[in-house]
């Protein structure tokens, strides 16, 4: 039975993981999930794309260095360019960032070590399309498992155009400024390395991330109405 939801892309990489988690994730929050694999040459009719977190191809070269060059990728940077939303979650915002859709880079962290637990951000900003649900200021738990989520990049520039849009209250990888999530100018790209959809059921733990995947089921609804 086809849900009444806005159709939300989950693209599919060789060596995604969390794919499914995601797509469980979006659905539990009221979207249809519409599974991509990363060969296709086109999107199909969404309202929103999600690059899951992972290991792309292996997390060869650099993560996400490989992934940035898979054919779906030039349809999701034309989705992007024409206002579509995309949101990247770890190995996603790598791949972002590696395809120039969203500031700074992803490097090893700071402890040269895997890092694997809850962690508390800051909403810093609070605006469709991916923080609507939430307010400026907000305490969000919201686990990490990443060995390169130290994000690098202009610290200054971005908060001075309100790019930076959750930070860490507890800086698990050495991220310049506590950065934990970024957007582009236009807003309508978003990366974060915290995983939401690992925080969406309150059976299994915090339910925080259940707020940015409403927040993005909210805007694909929008955007899936307006007229062709």
């Amino acid at each position: 039975m086809r849900s009444a939801g806005p159709r939300v892309a989950v693209v599919v990489f060789p060596g995604s993981n969390d794919d499914r988690d995601a797509a469980w994730a979006l659905g539990s929050v009221g979207a249809e999930p519409v599974p991509v694999w990363h060969e296709e040459p086109e999107l199909p009719d969404v309202g929103a794309v999600v690059l899951p977190g992972g290991f792309s191809y292996g997390d060869y070269l650099r993560c996400g260095a490989l992934a940035r060059f898979s054919p779906v990728m030039a349809a999701v940077e034309r989705f992007a360019a024409d206002g579509g939303i995309v949101l990247g979650i770890c190995n996603g915002f790598q791949i972002l960032c590696e395809a120039g859709l969203l500031p700074g880079v992803l490097r090893p962290n700071a402890s040269l070590s895997f890092v694997c637990r809850d962690v508390p951000v800051r909403v810093e900003v609070a605006e469709a399309p991916f923080t609507a649900r939430c307010r400026v200021g907000q305490r969000l738990v919201i686990p990490v498992k990443h060995g390169e989520g130290c994000w690098f990049g202009d610290v200054e520039a971005l908060e001075a155009s309100g790019q930076i849009v959750l930070r860490y209250e507890e800086n698990p990888n050495g991220s310049l400024g506590d950065v934990a999530a970024v957007r582009n100018e236009s807003g309508n790209v978003f990366g974060l390395m915290p995983h939401p959809e690992h925080a969406v059921d309150p059976l299994l733990g915090p339910a925080d991330g259940a707020l940015i995947l409403a927040s993005v089921v909210d805007a694909a609804r929008e955007r899936s109405a307006l007229p062709v």
